[in-house]
């Protein structure tokens, strides 16, 4: 079987990717950190930060703060150019130095549906609280967790395995790794995929966004990964999920927080 044939390349190919990872590690604990704060530019102080990388998760986090009108200030976390990995700082806001993570006065909150939960409920209206409408709480907070929990896994193996023939490895161990990449993308990755956008693209034809007719924080979390799908994979056919994103890049708040963010290569 593919799997029996696969193992067969995997099992030596480890060998060489784990002192590979030890490598990169130790790099990466070396790299400069190059951090930018975004001043705040109202008559008022700002009480969230958002801790926000670029070309990532925390830009839809921006997005949602526009659209609740909050005050926030920006801590800006640029990516390591060959690498691309966030900076080590990031460590030192959050034990697992990942982003986004917002901090409002004594609290400190990370992953990108703890947050936007987080601050629908302490400053936004009956629009966005779950508690507000049941007709649409159960709707909403099944895309808020689906993101991550579904969609993202699947997105995040096609870009790792797209990259296995070219990532830094023995020369010769490259053909072998491409071929792993490109079988396990074709046969694991690529039909799993081709049916959550199926069955995203058929729930959008019911209703306007994700939880029903209105804007909600469930079109807020399935921002980010339907922008990173529209650049990995053919979106010809799927009308509705192409519709959904140029409809959430068209909105002011995105714009404004778009200008905010700085470098965003999905919008």
């Amino acid at each position: 079987s593919f799997l029996f044939h696969l193992s067969s390349f995997i099992f030596p190919l480890s060998s060489f990717l784990f002192p590979l990872s030890s490598f990169v590690s130790s790099l990466v604990s070396h790299i400069p950190t190059r951090i930018l704060i975004a001043p705040n530019t109202t008559d008022f102080p700002c009480m969230i930060t958002v801790h926000h990388l670029e070309n990532s998760r925390s830009q839809r986090i921006l997005w949602f703060l526009e659209e609740l009108g909050v005050e926030y200030e920006i801590k800006r976390y640029e990516r390591d150019p060959k690498t691309m990995l966030g900076p080590r700082a990031l460590f030192d806001v959050h034990p697992l130095g990942k982003s986004p993570v917002i901090t409002d006065g004594d609290h400190t909150i990370a992953e990108s549906g703890a947050i936007i939960e987080y601050l629908a409920a302490t400053y936004g209206g009956k629009e966005w609280r779950l508690d507000s409408d049941p007709a649409t709480a159960h709707a909403a907070r099944y895309w808020v967790h689906y993101a991550e929990g579904s969609l993202m896994p699947l997105l995040l193996m096609k870009l790792l395995f797209g990259r296995m023939g070219s990532s830094p490895m023995p020369l010769l161990m490259r053909p072998v790794a491409g071929l792993i990449g490109k079988g396990m993308s074709e046969k694991f990755v690529a039909p799993r995929l081709q049916n959550h956008l199926e069955f995203m693209e058929s729930h959008l034809q019911s209703s306007a966004w994700f939880a029903g007719e209105h804007l909600s924080i469930a079109d807020i979390q399935m921002s980010f990964p339907l922008e990173a799908a529209m650049t990995r994979t053919p979106m010809d056919d799927k009308p509705r999920i192409r519709d959904f994103v140029a409809r959430v890049h068209a909105r002011e708040a995105y714009q404004r927080a778009l200008e905010k963010g700085g470098p965003y290569d999905y919008a």
